[in-house]
């Protein structure tokens, strides 16, 4: 059975939980720059009525960036937070295992 060594894990998630933080603030920044853009873009939109302005907002190249941009965020976000997700299973698994030795040579003695 391969070793863990649980200090590894805890290096790995110090380093990265301020990329993970700075991932998750931009996933919260552009879903409500989302909604801004949209205004934005309803607001220069040409049409008689709200759905044709509403239509031309989606449709607008700039907010499909937001769209995009938010997409890559969220994509950054998750992957760091499932890497820390499994940084601490390690952890887990490390005690789970000191636990089961401990048991063992008790056992033994």
């Amino acid at each position: 059975m391969k070793q863990i060594d649980p200090n590894l894990a805890i290096d790995f998630m110090i380093k990265n939980s301020a990329a993970y933080a700075k991932a998750k603030a931009d996933v919260i920044y552009l879903t409500e720059y989302r909604k801004t853009k949209k205004a934005l873009c309803f607001q220069a939109a040409m049409g008689n009525t709200i759905a044709d302005k509403e239509a031309a907002a989606y449709a607008n190249p700039e907010y499909i960036e937001v769209l995009e941009g938010l997409r890559e965020a969220v994509e950054r976000a998750e992957a760091l937070r499932w890497q820390l997700v499994a940084a601490q299973a390690r952890i887990d698994v490390f005690r789970t295992q000191e636990a089961s030795n401990r048991a063992i040579d008790r056992s033994t003695q």
